[in-house]
């Protein structure tokens, strides 16, 4: 789970709220990834839309010429944000509105870090015993790190498990550098 600023998860909980109570919470989730991935290749719009110079209802104007086709109650949110001078915060809503959907559907979204690709076998076995460890679905995303010696480091659920091959031989340093020598 990633840091989340209260304004932003407030905005999302309610977007999330209220995409439950009108059954829109898949296509809204779906345009919430496209309208993050176009503020993520056009910046310059978003600072736009942040700008104080340009009217509120230039920037309002501007949503909803650019997102008509999207959800009415997502391009309303996209107009809050820009008269308000917030719209930096998309990034952050969508990730509270996704870790909200995550924990309403019982979904654990785990980072599996290891030196070299899981096989398919390797991720479904992991998705199982954390399954059955958590009673939760699992969704692994695997990142390949070449400075890990070999091993695989979790991150899930604010935790982090080190079963890397460098974190046990750092263990079994520090257990020698304990021992006394006769």
């Amino acid at each position: 789970m990633t840091y989340i600023d209260t304004n932003a998860k407030s905005y999302g909980d309610a977007l999330f709220m209220l995409s439950e109570e009108l059954s829109t919470t898949e296509r809204i989730r779906e345009e919430l990834s496209e309208v993050t991935e176009i503020f993520t290749k056009n910046p310059d719009y978003l600072k736009l839309l942040d700008s104080p110079a340009l009217s509120r209802e230039e920037r309002t104007a501007l949503i909803g010429t650019a997102f008509s086709p999207f959800d009415v109650n997502l391009v309303n949110l996209l107009k809050i944000l820009a008269e308000r001078r917030l719209s930096h915060l998309i990034f952050k809503i969508s990730d509270a509105y996704c870790n909200a959907y995550d924990a309403s559907r019982g979904i654990e979204r785990v980072e599996a870090i290891s030196a070299i690709p899981l096989s398919g076998a390797q991720t479904q076995r992991l998705c199982e015993k954390l399954s059955a460890a958590t009673g939760k679905n699992i969704i692994i995303s695997n990142t390949v790190d070449s400075s890990l010696l070999g091993g695989i480091k979790l991150r899930y659920m604010g935790k982090q498990i080190d079963g890397t091959l460098r974190s046990r031989l750092e263990t079994i340093e520090r257990s020698l550098m304990q021992e006394k020598i006769n």
